[in-house]
């Protein structure tokens, strides 16, 4: 049986014998008695083993190293110790896997840093179990959000011939002979896999939008790569991402779902991984309870930005980054706005040199129907636009930023075949994740971090 159905209903089995299966993760060892800290990874909580010399191989229990893997039978008690409602009278273990003492993860407090180097150990700690367990609770949030609601669920494809941001920072594709390549000089793509250059996306966005124009909602929920050197707390190299597309949707109606989503996917979490999020609120992030609470319960404002330019220039502050008209703002101005409105900010209508292609141009011809989520504590959270359904601005657009049409006429054909306003956003889970979390740095919020200069494990 596993440990989870102990937790969640104790009188059932309180009394009861009982064969669990586990590790150990930690062995206090007395002349004639011992307790064993016991995990088997089906819930955040730990079970306390109580064995003592009336055992026939009390000696050989004694030996047990942390890490090792037991089979556990015994009786699920009253605790009469501090800490914990029950434990187990051990009426027998059988050791299945040893450990040796130089295993890394012993019972003491283990740097972040450390813990990345042994990532395939790491989910046996506190932190990272929770950690991951909220992962896992937050993904099923999303899918059960979008399922509910009648969305399609789109596997967007991961090799793309397309740039969706325009950046040009991409992981390319190839099974040319790049040392043949490096000595001649010359790159024939016909000859290369998919005969045209390939590369791993960075979004996808626009193959979403092909199938909102089938199934009216669609959101894609999955891993995305940037070939950015960038060695940031909030930067990876491959990172997951939500992305919904909505036929028949302007830029308010854009929001709406933003804000619907992100309450729903926090109350969840809250509901469904308590003793994980006690445990951040405590040991994390002081506050971080309070601090999501808050955020379910707030009206997100909405503010263009030149408005909030406007604020920024106002407030009595001496910035390192001077806010501009016609710019992007910088993490200080987005902590400052989130205080200002002492909650959650829509910024809107964001100068459209600064953002993409594909994005609506409104009627002052400078700005396009964008929109970035600023969250207390985060910055910026989510960021999506109402997507331009006019043919003729697309095409003028993307000359203006240097975007081959030739390679994007099926995209250009959506508004040629049936178009019709449309709207989408973009999360990426990891930023979500730190959020909910408190763990500040993205590289411990995923399993396995790909950064610059580091694909281990």
């Amino acid at each position: 049986m596993d440990v989870r159905e102990i937790f969640y209903d104790v009188k059932k089995y309180l009394n009861k014998n009982v064969v669990i299966d586990g590790w150990v993760r930690n062995h206090r060892k007395q002349k004639d008695f011992g307790f064993i800290d016991f995990s088997d990874g089906t819930c955040f909580g730990t079970i306390q083993l109580v064995y003592d010399n009336s055992l026939e191989n009390f000696e050989e229990i004694a030996k047990i190293k942390v890490g090792s893997s037991i089979n556990v039978k015994g009786t699920v008690i009253k605790s009469e110790g501090k800490g914990q409602e029950f434990e187990i009278k051990v009426s027998g273990i059988t050791l299945i896997g040893d450990c040796p003492d130089e295993y890394p993860i012993q019972p003491k407090r283990h740097t972040r840093e450390f813990l990345r180097s042994i990532a395939y150990l790491r989910p046996r700690t506190n932190l990272f179990n929770a950690v991951f367990r909220v992962r896992s609770i937050a993904a099923h949030a999303i899918h059960t959000y979008f399922q509910e609601r009648g969305y399609v669920y789109f596997h967007a494809p991961l090799i793309t011939a397309s740039d969706c941001e325009g950046a040009g920072q991409m992981f390319q594709v190839t099974t040319l002979d790049l040392e043949r390549v490096a000595k001649d000089g010359d790159v024939d793509y016909s000859k290369d896999f998919f005969g045209k250059s390939a590369a791993l996306t960075v979004s996808g966005q626009l193959e979403a939008e092909t199938y909102a124009m089938a199934y009216k909602k669609v959101y894609t929920f999955g891993p995305t790569f940037r070939a950015e050197n960038s060695n940031t707390k909030t930067h990876a190299s491959e990172f997951w991402m939500i992305e919904p597309e909505i036929a028949f949707c302007d830029l308010n109606g854009d929001m709406d779902i933003m804000e619907d989503m992100l309450k729903y996917i926090v109350k969840y979490v809250l509901e469904n991984a308590k003793a994980e999020m006690e445990f951040f609120d405590k040991f994390v992030e002081k506050g971080l309870l309070d601090k999501l609470q808050k955020l379910i319960n707030s009206k997100f404002t909405r503010i263009s930005h030149h408005d909030v330019i406007t604020i920024l220039k106002d407030a009595k502050v001496k910035w390192e980054f001077q806010p501009e008209y016609g710019e992007d703002i910088a993490k200080e101005h987005e902590k400052y706005i989130t205080e200002y409105f002492n909650g959650p900010v829509f910024i809107t209508n964001w100068p459209k040199d600064i953002k993409a292609f594909y994005m609506k141009l409104n009627d002052d011809l400078e700005t396009v129907a964008a929109v970035d989520l600023e969250v207390p504590g985060a910055g910026e959270l989510m960021g999506g636009s109402e997507r331009e359904a006019d043919y003729d601005k697309l095409v003028r657009r993307m000359k203006e930023m240097g975007v081959p049409e030739d390679s994007m006429e099926w995209y250009l054909n959506l508004r040629r075949f049936g178009g019709c306003y449309h709207s989408g956003f973009g999360m990426g889970f990891e930023r979500l994740l730190i959020y909910l979390t408190g763990v500040e740095n993205i590289r411990d919020v995923i399993p396995y971090p790909r950064t610059p200069g580091n694909c281990d494990f």
